[in-house]
């Protein structure tokens, strides 16, 4: 099997000029390397009894499933404003122009439970934060945060460190 990074295919000047986007569809369409990936994801959780995972929309959905599977416990989707059927509670976070917002229901998460986030990519960490706080608000004791991609240079898994989060990451890109 290729290495996971290998299986990653870059998109370059997407979607706007200067930017190489990672897109993880190829690597996630590849069975051995998806299992892979899940494997790696969850390893470093699997003796700290994770209660839930929480994945950020829409990729995060795919491997937080996955993860949920691997660690034995519930899934929790973090989504934008507006997709969640029942009552929410939401995060503002900024974007690179403008604010948006992310949402997870209001009894989604009990005092206590130990959840753990997941995405398949952290960039400026923007998201990712958004989400630490979100489940803090309700309670939840974050066990970690781990992705597929970290975009070191743009420093968000600095930033959840600096919120006291675990971070795990199974490959790195330079550049944006």
């Amino acid at each position: 099997m290729p290495a996971l990074k290998d299986l990653i295919r870059t998109i370059p000047d997407y979607p706007k000029p200067g930017i190489m986007f990672r897109d993880v569809t190829t690597l996630l369409g590849n069975a051995e390397g998806l299992k892979a990936a899940i494997a790696r994801m969850a390893e470093p959780y699997v003796d700290l009894k994770v209660d839930a995972v929480a994945g950020i929309e829409a990729r995060g959905f795919i491997l937080g499933g996955a993860i949920a599977d691997r660690l034995g416990c519930g899934f929790i989707p973090i989504r934008k404003k507006g997709k969640l059927p029942w009552k929410t509670i939401g995060q503002e976070y900024t974007l690179e122009y403008g604010v948006d917002v992310i949402e997870i229901h209001e009894d989604a998460i009990a005092p206590g439970q130990r959840v753990l986030i997941v995405d398949d990519l952290i960039a400026t960490g923007g998201t990712a934060e958004a989400a630490a706080k979100l489940l803090r608000r309700t309670q939840g004791e974050i066990v970690g945060a781990t992705f597929i991609i970290d975009l070191p240079e743009l420093g968000g898994l600095k930033l959840l460190k600096s919120h006291g989060i675990d971070c795990h990451a199974l490959v790195a890109f330079e550049g944006h």
